[in-house]
């Protein structure tokens, strides 16, 4: 990255996804809402607790130490041992079934 900030020059999309400025490059525009949207049903596959928790620890690490950030994702994941959806994880994964959070 340091690269791109000293020289300034442009780069392609293939360049900036092959050095994790971008996650992915789309076809076209039809293309980019499709990737939206299967991203977005992905994250939504998901406990909605862990995926809260999983951006409030990365907003909150933001700008701080590695042990600052530590001490507050296992303030998360304590809270998170008490949940529905943990349970319904285990469970899930054991049956080997999707499972179906609740996000309690």
């Amino acid at each position: 990255m340091a690269e791109l900030a000293y020289t300034g020059k442009d780069i392609t999309a293939e360049r900036a996804e092959s050095i994790g400025l971008v996650n992915r490059v789309s076809a076209d525009a039809a293309a980019v809402l499709a990737d939206a949207r299967a991203l977005a049903a992905e994250i939504a596959d998901n406990s909605p607790l862990a995926v809260q928790g999983t951006k409030a620890v990365l907003n909150a690490s933001e700008g701080h130490s590695v042990a600052d950030g530590l001490e507050y994702v296992a303030t998360w994941n304590a809270g998170a041992l008490a949940s529905d959806d943990l349970v319904e994880a285990m469970t899930a994964f054991m049956e080997k079934r999707p499972a179906v959070y609740t996000g309690r």
